[in-house]
């Protein structure tokens, strides 16, 4: 499989409008798609990015607001993070963060870079780490209309860290199965044991997946993070993903049309769902640059159902 990168990561939100509120108002991200969950219609999807929708820049959020509230545990995704440009930047946001009541914790180290620890409003746990030090897969680009400072944006996805029972099991899944590379360990407050880190592509914060030990049994709900997806350039390799799970008897979703982007999901031996998804067609398909995330944006497989869908969803401020 010859990843390119963390594609996206998909979390689960108790409330559209203030997902927005926190994650454009607070954090400054870009709304680039406002669509629904395909399997589940009478939800939201809501995608946030840098300027340019890019992949490796996504956080997109399932609104269920039905959903448990998740507890942490053995065997999930722990936690994700947002690249900032600079160590001054964590600085930044701290001042923000306490002018607008974020909760956050001391600033610590991850893998060698400096990451400022905070909880948005569904007390989700999220880290800004710092890319002065880093090498690897490029950030995104900045949005003018940010309320956030350009030299400060968010501007790409961090490494994920998943919190597994069987470490040895999901690095095997990781190496054999997703071509990754193991690149280094550190140690980190809420792990049982040493973080081990595994590197695809070019490497570096937007290129890592880390791995800690964890016991006890998670619940995924409210606060919690769905699946991660890594990037692939194309349907062609995308198929050759798909080919290499088949002939290891990896059950699989086969490909799926996501409009936006096609996927394979699989799940890993501890439970956690992986995605691949290729890099096009893009959040900019259906719509322009200028006017991204502006509509309720809809796959034409679901266009004939759009006064209905429309009718059963709450109405977004993004004003």
């Amino acid at each position: 499989m010859e990843l390119l990168g963390i594609h996206h990561v998909t979390a689960i939100t108790s409330d559209a409008q203030k997902c927005y509120d926190f994650y454009h108002r607070v954090l400054g991200l870009k709304l680039v798609k406002k669509t629904v969950n395909q399997d589940a219609v009478d939800t939201y999807h809501l995608f946030f990015a840098d300027n340019e929708g890019s992949p490796g820049t996504e956080i997109t959020f399932f609104d269920f607001k039905d959903a448990p509230q998740n507890i942490n545990g053995a065997n999930e995704i722990f936690a994700f993070s947002l690249r900032v440009p600079t160590d001054y930047s964590l600085y930044y946001f701290k001042q923000r963060f306490d002018t607008m009541n974020v909760k956050y914790d001391a600033v610590i180290q991850i893998n060698g870079k400096h990451a400022l620890p905070f909880y948005d409003f569904d007390d989700r746990l999220i880290y800004l780490i710092s890319d002065e030090l880093n090498t690897g897969i490029p950030m995104g680009k900045p949005n003018a209309n940010s309320p956030v400072d350009s030299v400060h944006q968010i501007l790409g996805l961090g490494p994920v860290l998943l919190a597994v029972e069987h470490t040895l099991v999901t690095a095997s899944v990781l190496t054999q199965v997703l071509n990754m590379e193991r690149t280094g360990a550190y140690e980190h407050t809420h792990s049982l044991d040493t973080v081990h880190v595994f590197s695809m592509a070019e490497g570096g914060n937007g290129g890592e997946v880390h791995v800690m030990k964890q016991t006890g049994q998670s619940v995924q709900g409210i606060g919690g993070t769905h699946h991660v997806a890594f990037r692939i350039s194309d349907e062609a390799k995308l198929q050759a993903c798909l080919n290499t799970l088949n002939a290891g008897n990896i059950p699989n979703s086969g490909i799926v049309e996501r409009f936006y982007f096609k996927s394979l999901y699989f799940r890993d031996i501890s439970g956690i769902l992986f995605e691949i998804a290729t890099d096009g067609p893009g959040v900019t398909s259906d719509e322009t640059l200028e006017s991204l995330g502006e509509r309720l944006s809809l796959p034409p497989f679901l266009e004939e159902q759009r006064a209905t869908i429309e009718q059963q969803l709450k109405p977004l401020n993004t004003n």
